[in-house]
């Protein structure tokens, strides 16, 4: 299929950021009128899971947050589309099952998204081959990107039994049930966008959870976010709530007469999600028997979220407590990146620029003659404001704004703005807000610091006149490049002071610079032995891919592929074995 190599999808360009929340508020809206899941479950009312309990061994591949820039999303793709992976002398063939653990597309999910950031990569990493006995399926959860079409796109690429390369999509639903060798099951929940689980998906699980589970069940559970470490963000987020609420009502059946005590015994081995575009493992510290496994492996393609901001400890599942184990990038290399921020100029142009031209359109407004036939450009040009003119500078700001209700309305926008941008969902909340007002104050200062010094050395020192080409030209030139650039820098430093000393805006700092290195998937095996997961990594991925295929069958190829274990394996022991 023909398809465009995209690359990393820049956040801070204004129209993304504009188009990117008309979609979020438009989906948040009508998703809560018209879910799309009880559609869903009215047209397909049987209750179906997905049995490959009847192999011995079967392996499992698991990827979040994959369709982004084509670089990355593709050097992933062609790792999972190896017959094999050896790491550390062990073969790791490849997975009868991938499941996609939600964000399958960015930054919003259009048909021709979908088909340049996730289709066409996949497809052409992995194409499909005819009368293949062994075809691996796919199975996919959907996050809050694919969510903001009211999940359109992804329904009709994920449940409609189509190839998707040369893996077979097999489900009916955004939800699913996947019955494993040995009495295990991988339970993918959809939790929308707001972490609600609707009736018609609870019907579904509790029907399992009654009919299919025993006393000897061992679940897997798919999430599309990383509740526990929310939680641990903000104690009023209520979405680890919900996963607690499903665990206990749905799987455990408390409550429920007819299976709570048959399920009472069900164990819960591994929660696995995205989301956050890391890797990160939690291990429940006071666990009886085998701990339980808390994992974010969300390096399928975006761009890096810190590690540095997580927490060591936290409460997991069942209120019992979970060591941090594991972070890829480390922490270090975390804090490293993150001080790119300070070169945030150079990592965004297009906001450079929106503050450079929001600047020069203030100055315009604040320019009718309302001092004694003078403007307030040529009042400034008069002051020395290093001399003792420092009260005069301030009294004609407020005379301007009193003056130019439009440029104080302009002030107001930007200030609040950047006031609303402050991140108080998670660190010490009271700091959020004084960095955030602060942020607000410095670029109104900047802003008028540089119309007095313009206005001083065009006006006085070059003796311009106010109204001479040249002048508007130069004035225009100095505020756009001087303005945004000292604007942008003032944004980084505070992402950089934020991220780093506060540990908030972990996603505004990280997709900033788009670092495409560090990423990550899962591959486990279950046998009569337990589970053994796999996270395997990739700290830089190729960017020279090259098509020497067709535009209609592309096929690219490109330097060496270096990945690695992130950590050892992890080894979930079957109780059963002795």
């Amino acid at each position: 299929m023909k398809f465009e190599k995209k690359p990393m999808v820049n956040w801070y360009d204004p129209k993304q950021l504009a188009f990117t929340a008309v979609k979020t508020v438009l989906s948040s809206v009508f998703g809560n009128f018209a879910d799309r899941r009880e559609l869903q479950a009215a047209l397909d009312k049987e209750t179906k899971f997905y049995d490959y309990s009847h192999k011995e061994e079967l392996w499992v591949d698991f990827i979040s947050d994959l369709g982004d820039g084509f670089n990355p999303t593709y050097t992933l793709a062609e790792l999972l589309s190896r017959d094999a992976l050896t790491l550390r002398g062990k073969r790791l063939k490849r997975g009868d099952v991938l499941i996609m653990g939600g964000d399958e597309v960015y930054p919003t999910p259009e048909k021709i998204e979908y088909d340049n950031r996730l289709r066409g990569p996949y497809i052409a990493a992995f194409p499909k081959i005819e009368n293949d006995p062994d075809r691996p399926d796919v199975f996919a959860v959907p996050g809050n990107h694919d969510w903001y079409d009211g999940l359109t796109n992804f329904l009709r690429l994920f449940t409609q039994k189509r190839s998707f390369g040369n893996w077979q999509t097999r489900q009916s639903r955004s939800y699913f049930a996947l019955k494993l060798p040995h009495d295990y099951w991988i339970i993918a929940i959809d939790v929308q966008l707001n972490a609600d689980i609707d009736y018609p998906q609870i019907c579904y699980f509790r029907e399992i959870a009654q009919k299919h589970l025993n006393e000897r069940s061992k679940i897997i559970l798919c999430t599309s976010e990383p509740s526990w470490v929310y939680k641990s963000f903000d104690a009023k987020n209520e979405s680890f709530d919900r996963l607690e609420f499903f665990i206990q009502w749905v799987l455990f059946g408390k409550g429920e007469k007819n299976y709570e005590e048959k399920n009472k015994t069900i164990q819960i081995k591994a929660v696995l999600t995205g989301d956050l575009h890391h890797y990160a493992r939690y291990e429940s510290k006071d666990s009886k028997g085998e701990p339980c496994q808390l994992i974010t492996a969300g390096g399928g393609g975006a761009f890096m979220h810190p590690t540095h901001t997580l927490k060591q400890e936290i409460s997991g599942i069942d209120g019992k407590t979970h060591e941090l184990k594991k972070v890829f990038p480390s922490k270090s290399t975390s804090v490293n990146l993150s001080m790119l921020n300070l070169l945030f100029p150079y990592f965004s142009l297009t906001m450079l620029s929106f503050f450079g031209f929001f600047h020069v359109f203030t100055s315009w407004v604040l320019q009718t003659k309302v001092y004694s036939g003078a403007s307030l450009m040529e009042k400034m040009s008069e002051l020395s404001l290093f001399d003792g003119q420092a009260a005069d500078f301030f009294y004609l700001i407020i005379q301007g704004i009193s003056h130019h209700p439009g440029a104080l309305f302009l002030n107001i926008l930007l200030f609040a703005g950047i006031v609303i941008f402050t991140d108080v969902k998670s660190g010490g909340k009271n700091w959020n807000y004084l960095a955030g007002l602060i942020h607000g104050m410095l670029h109104l200062v900047n802003f008028y610091f540089l119309l007095w010094l313009f206005s001083y050395i065009n006006l006085n020192q070059l003796g311009l006149g106010i109204n001479e080409p040249r002048q508007v030209i130069l004035f225009t030139a100095e505020m756009v490049l001087a303005g945004g650039i000292i604007s942008a820098v003032l944004f980084g430093f505070y992402l950089t002071f934020s991220v780093v000393i506060l540990k908030n805006h972990i996603t505004e700092a990280s997709s900033s610079y788009r670092w495409e290195g560090y990423k990550n998937f899962l591959r486990f095996s279950v046998n009569s032995e337990g589970i053994t997961i796999f996270p395997v990594g990739v700290k830089k991925v190729v960017s020279n891919w090259e098509n020497v295929g067709t535009a209609e069958k592309p096929r690219f190829e490109g330097g060496d592929i270096n990945y690695d274990l992130i950590e050892d394996p992890i080894y979930i022991k079957n109780e059963k074995v002795s």
